[in-house]
C-alpha cells in the first residue's frame, strides 16, 4: 500500500464516487458556471481542481472529493479530467476495501435522509448520485459565509467540535414561511457565525 501523489487523466465514466448523494442544486450551478465559460478559462479551471482519489479493486479511482464538479462535468458532455492519486489499495477488495476508506475519512455512506447505509448502497458511477437537498442547502450556507469550505474530505458532514454534520443540522425540523430557500440559509449563516464566535472565545 504506496502514498504518492501523481497527476494522471483519467476517463469521468470510470470515476467512482465514495458517497451516495450530492446537493443537485450546486451541480446546476457549477453546470452554468461552466458553460459560461471559455475554451482557455475551462483549461485552466480543469487544471486548478484536479480530482483527489484512492485507487482502488481492479486499479479502478475513487474520489474523495469533487463529487459535484464531476457530475456536472459529466453532464456538460467532459469525457477526462486530472486525477491526483492519494494511496493505492487496489490490493485490498469488499469491505476490507471500503472500511479502510471509512476509516481515513475517504467514504461517506449516508444517504438522502442522513441514515447509514451499507457501502453496496455507494453508487458505481457519478451518474448514480442521488440528490440530497439538505446538501443543496449546507451549500448555500457556505456560499453565504456560513462556514469555510475545508481541504479535508468530507468535512461539510462534520462539524468537530460538537460532533454533527451541517447537513444532519439543517435536516431538523424548523418553523419555516412557504418553502423558500433564503431564511433557511440565513439561519444557517447566523448558527455557523455564532458557533465560530463562541470558539474564539474560549
Amino acid at each position: 500500500m504506496g502514498y504518492h501523489e501523481p497527476l494522471l487523466k483519467a476517463e469521468l465514466d470510470d470515476l467512482r464516487p465514495t458517497q451516495i448523494t450530492v446537493g443537485h442544486a450546486e451541480v446546476v450551478i457549477k453546470r452554468a458556471q461552466w458553460a459560461a465559460m471559455k475554451t482557455k478559462e475551462r483549461e485552466r479551471q480543469l487544471a486548478a481542481h484536479c480530482f483527489p482519489a484512492v485507487k482502488g479493486p481492479k486499479g479502478r479511482f475513487y474520489i474523495v472529493d469533487h463529487h459535484h464538479l464531476g457530475l456536472a462535468l459529466r453532464e456538460e458532455g467532459l469525457d477526462t479530467v486530472w486525477v491526483m492519486q492519494l494511496a493505492d489499495l487496489s490490493e485490498v477488495e469488499g469491505e476490507v476495501f471500503w472500511r479502510m476508506m471509512e476509516f481515513h475519512r475517504w467514504a461517506h455512506p449516508f444517504d438522502h435522509k442522513g441514515k447509514r447505509r451499507g457501502y453496496e448502497a455507494i453508487p458505481e458511477s457519478i451518474d448514480g448520485l442521488r440528490d440530497d437537498p439538505y446538501r443543496s442547502l449546507a451549500g448555500c450556507v457556505r456560499n453565504a459565509g456560513g462556514y469555510a469550505k475545508d481541504t479535508q474530505p468530507y468535512a461539510e458532514f462534520l462539524d468537530r467540535r460538537r460532533g454533527q454534520r451541517p447537513a444532519a443540522v439543517a435536516r431538523r425540523p424548523h418553523r419555516s414561511r412557504g418553502d423558500r430557500v433564503h431564511p433557511s440559509v440565513a439561519r444557517g449563516v447566523s448558527r455557523q457565525r455564532a458557533r465560530r464566535c463562541t470558539s474564539l472565545r474560549r
